[in-house]
């Protein structure tokens, strides 16, 4: 056990000693009248605390210092105002499964749900914290407090990683912190049943065409993944979430390509189907009639998940690192042919060559920035089409270096991701991938990327327009309209938050500009174009 002294301080101050014990070392938040007690100690904390322009800004750069680094990832909010602000990117991050532990005020316990027209006053603002929460709780005592602390990372250590909001009255954040405010031993994950891994083993031999599907509950077990997979010849199949848990040259990995029909059809014929850590859900498929013909070995944390949507023919309730540790020591000994790559690699010739004009040009400035950056990068992404095609087309072959918003989906979130990315991991580069509009969601974090004074590539890819949503109403045959938007001078916005820009006018020239941003010292922003790629190189 590690514990902070605590004699003399409030509730408030002992928090951040507690928090400290936990491990934390970075916390995004908003000081406000409400929640200053949380303030108090930090001046004299070892953590960090990172100053947002905005509560949404705070909730995704904790989402995104979480996805990079491992670490739960923690908000400060204020009563009201600053929960709802925050409820978007904690959402996110509940449909992604990223640990997010948010720390909220609310009104004294004697105002609370009373109307009485108090500051900040929600009726409910734990049920509202609730509906995207796995648990959301009021502490009414110093006690409580440590014990809602205690039992968020319980959670994050033993159970599928959802965020946690936990509501403080001002009045309890005044009061005397008391004792026991220790950083308590956290359970760990269920491990599987012997028996139920050796009858994984047993089927997964027995299979002719087996395929593997990881999401992001095994992003960290790529290892494990590949031992399975060239002892069976199964193809492997990610997620988003788990883009980069294998070498993208593996000649088994046909990748996170999902959403294609040949992609699907593949695992749809598959006689035995592993899948570990994933949903299987709409968002890492975009379909909605998908099945599952063959027999299906799931392994997940979630005992939700196990019964739905595809129903496991041998389901298994374990942590799926450990689990495909096991399935793969089973297994040892065992080499199968790769004659299966000729199929991956004709499934990846053929995505390819059924680019459509947008495709193709998207495939060539992602292309290029691939190229440029350094392997080890961290990439946070928007909802935005050179996002979406980035999915499926960039390559990684490190896990925990694509940060999207596949769930949720929600706009906004590259920038403050990956500024929450930069302060989890310092020592590898951070980029952004976003759209002209998506930035104009959470522009203002340039001013918190600036402050920090520490290195960021933001990629602009900038076609004037909800291009994604204007394609989306021709195909639908509804007539494009409030898809247009005035943008400002990109150019001028950077200068205004003292940060750097350029805007290349070729692929060339952004590989040169992307280089140049490699070395700055603080963020720089490279506004790119359709109109780059049409010229020569």
């Amino acid at each position: 056990m590690r514990s902070s002294r605590t004699a003399g301080l409030s509730a408030g101050e002992a928090l951040v000693g507690l928090l400290e014990a936990y491990g934390v070392d970075t916390v995004f938040g908003i000081p406000g009248v409400h929640n200053v007690e949380m303030y108090r100690a930090l001046p004299r904390s070892k953590i960090r605390h990172i100053l947002p322009r905005h509560e949404q800004g705070a909730g995704f750069m904790a989402d995104g210092y979480a996805r990079a680094s491992g670490r739960p990832g923690v908000a400060f909010t204020i009563t009201g105002p600053g929960l709802a602000n925050v409820m978007t990117p904690i959402g996110q991050a509940w449909s992604d499964s990223v640990p997010m532990l948010v720390i909220s005020s609310c009104l004294d316990i004697a105002d609370a749900a009373q109307g009485r027209g108090r500051l900040h006053e929600m009726i409910d603002q734990k049920g509202a914290a609730a509906c995207v929460t796995a648990s959301a709780a009021t502490a009414y005592s110093p006690a409580d407090l440590q014990d809602l602390v205690a039992a968020a990372f319980a959670g994050f250590t033993s159970a599928r990683p959802r965020p946690a909001c936990i509501e403080v009255p001002i009045d309890v954040l005044k009061m005397p912190a008391g004792d026991g405010w220790s950083a308590r031993d956290l359970p760990g994950r269920p491990q599987a049943d012997p028996k139920q891994i050796a009858a994984a083993v047993d089927l997964i031999k027995s299979a002719k065409r087996p395929a593997i599907v990881i999401g992001g509950g095994a992003r960290g077990v790529g290892e494990a993944v590949r031992r399975i997979a060239e002892a069976t010849g199964a193809v492997i199949f990610t997620t988003i979430a788990a883009k980069g848990a294998l070498p993208s040259t593996h000649p088994l990995l046909a990748g996170a390509v999902l959403p294609n029909p040949e992609a699907r059809r593949m695992v749809q014929e598959a006689d035995v189907v592993l899948a570990a850590g994933t949903e299987i859900a709409e968002t890492d498929l975009w379909s909605r009639s998908f099945e599952i013909a063959g027999k299906l070995i799931r392994i997940d944390i979630d005992p939700v998940t196990l019964a739905r949507p595809h129903i496991a023919h041998l389901p298994i309730l374990a942590d799926a690192a450990a689990s495909l540790e096991a399935i793969a020591a089973g297994l040892a000994g065992d080499e199968a042919d790769l004659t299966r790559a000729e199929e991956v690699k004709h499934l990846k010739a053929s995505l390819e060559s059924g680019d459509d004009e947008l495709h193709a040009m998207l495939r060539k400035v992602l292309g290029v920035i691939r190229q440029a950056l350094p392997a080890e990068s961290i990439v946070a992404t928007d909802m935005t089409q050179i996002a979406y095609a980035a999915n499926q087309m960039f390559p990684l072959d490190r896990p925990s270096s694509f940060l999207h918003p596949c769930g949720f989906g929600t706009l906004g979130y590259a920038l403050p991701a990956a500024i929450g990315a930069r302060a989890g991991v310092a020592d590898r580069p951070v980029v952004v991938i976003v759209g002209d509009y998506g930035l104009q969601y959470t522009v203002n974090e340039l001013g918190t990327a600036a402050e920090m004074g520490e290195p960021l590539i933001v990629l602009l890819w900038n076609n004037n327009a909800l291009a994604q949503i204007r394609d989306d109403m021709i195909n639908k045959g509804i007539q494009p309209n409030a898809v247009s938007l005035k943008n400002p001078d990109f150019s001028l916005l950077a200068r205004a938050y003292g940060v750097g820009y350029e805007r290349p006018d070729n692929l060339d020239a952004l590989a040169r500009s992307i280089a140049s941003a490699l070395n700055a010292k603080g963020p720089v922003v490279i506004e790119m174009t359709p109109a780059m790629v049409a010229k020569a190189r």
